[in-house]
């Protein structure tokens, strides 16, 4: 598709970025909207997934028609049948009065079905017979009724998973998938981040008078490298809350960081790959020096919790120590030995570099592993010793320690 087309279109619907997969996932919608199938739009929360039906409906032949959005995870299972395909007076308790549905109602144009995998069983079967025949069945009636819409769907649910625990059915995911979307979150669209971020800080500025927030090059950085777990919708609640209670308008790292929740650390070891196909060894590598920094940490916090604990157990505590931190003399006086004392197994069978370092390449010694994994954690945020802290987990008194002990200064 052409650019300005393109930019054109954003322009319109107020897309800001200039992602690939944001990029396709827009043209394939444009492509898309003359053909009157159905499509299923799929995304995590929070990414934008709402727009795509809208540009759908407006570049189709149904755009004089009209256009409805249903967000089917906010109708209560006992009512959505009525709620879709509408009720007969007296059909159930309440039912004062006859009521048309959304599938009625937008006769001959677009119904948007937000968050389509929360549908229960009984509502999928009505919903796949008006996608097959275009007939549906107003709840307490007993007269078939003919409609002529367009389902567009969204769902955050992986449908494969949902399918195979019984929680959504087969067929109906084919027949709502004529046409696949997926819309990219924002942790993968890179510089599209400052970009939607100077977006909402200027809307609020014109919206309230008020001058708006800008982020120097070490905010913008350590905006980029943030998960987003909420995606546009947290990023653009992020922008204004800073717009509003920020003293300072030129944001750096350390007035930024305070805006954005700690990120939820994870022991997960499969790295995702990207989405060229191409295998990234340089991930893996990075995931496997944070796992066996991890490792090394939690060892010498068990280490010094045991001697603690002997400590505790024997007052002498100022007693002479031996070369594993352990003191050599009990409370009486008398020398720990074989038979008077049994060191714990951690202390008496100490850690070995080669049992803890097998995975990575020969002759790599732990300090190595350490030295590395701190490194990429600077390189990753720029040098910003508090956040390659936070990644590593451990205080920055300590990574100051080791950066000046790994000559990393």
């Amino acid at each position: 598709m052409d650019t300005s087309e393109l930019q054109r279109i954003k322009q319109r619907y107020g897309i800001v970025g200039n992602d690939e997969g944001l990029n396709r996932a827009l043209e394939i919608a444009l492509k898309i909207a003359p053909v009157d199938l159905s499509v299923l739009i799929t995304g995590e929360n929070g990414v934008g997934k709402e727009i795509f039906p809208r540009v759908i409906h407006d570049h189709s032949l149904r755009k004089g028609k009209k256009y409805l959005a249903v967000n089917c995870g906010a109708i209560p299972e006992g009512t959505i049948d009525s709620e879709l395909f509408g009720h007969e007076k007296g059909a159930f308790t309440g039912a004062v009065e006859r009521r048309e549905g959304y599938f009625a109602v937008a006769g001959g144009g677009t119904l948007f079905l937000d968050e389509v995998g929360e549908l229960p069983l009984s509502t999928q079967s009505r919903l796949l017979r008006v996608l097959e025949t275009g007939e549906f069945i107003p709840v307490g009636a007993s007269e078939v009724r003919r409609t002529d819409v367009r389902i567009v769907a969204a769902t955050n649910v992986n449908m494969e998973k949902a399918i195979a625990d019984g929680k959504f059915r087969e067929d109906l995911y084919y027949r709502l998938n004529s046409v696949s979307i997926s819309v990219p979150p924002l942790r993968r669209r890179g510089d599209d981040v400052v970009l939607l971020f100077r977006k909402f800080a200027l809307e609020m500025s014109e919206k309230y008078k008020m001058p708006p927030v800008r982020l120097d090059e070490s905010a913008q950085k350590m905006l980029v490298a943030y998960a987003w777990p909420g995606n546009v919708r947290q990023l653009k609640n992020v922008a204004e809350n800073m717009s509003v209670t920020s003293e300072v308008r030129a944001i750096t790292s350390d007035i930024l960081q305070r805006y954005l929740p700690e990120e939820r650390r994870h022991n997960q070891v499969v790295a995702v790959a990207p989405a060229s196909g191409k295998h990234s060894f340089e991930n893996e590598r990075e995931i496997l020096y944070q796992i066996l920094f991890d490792l090394r940490r939690d060892v010498s916090e068990l280490k010094k919790i045991i001697r603690e604990n002997n400590l505790a157990s024997h007052p002498a505590s100022h007693a002479p120590a031996g070369a594993n931190g352990l003191p050599l003399f009990g409370a009486d006086g008398s020398r720990f030995g074989a038979d008077s004392y049994e060191a714990p197994i951690f202390e008496a069978e100490e850690i070995k570099e080669s049992e803890t370092a097998e995975l990575p390449p020969a002759g790599v010694s732990l300090e190595e592993v350490e030295r590395q994994s701190i490194l990429a954690a600077l390189t990753r945020n720029g040098g910003n010793r508090r956040l390659a802290a936070g990644q590593l987990g451990i205080s920055e008194r300590t990574l100051y320690r080791k950066i000046k002990e790994y000559g990393l200064e």
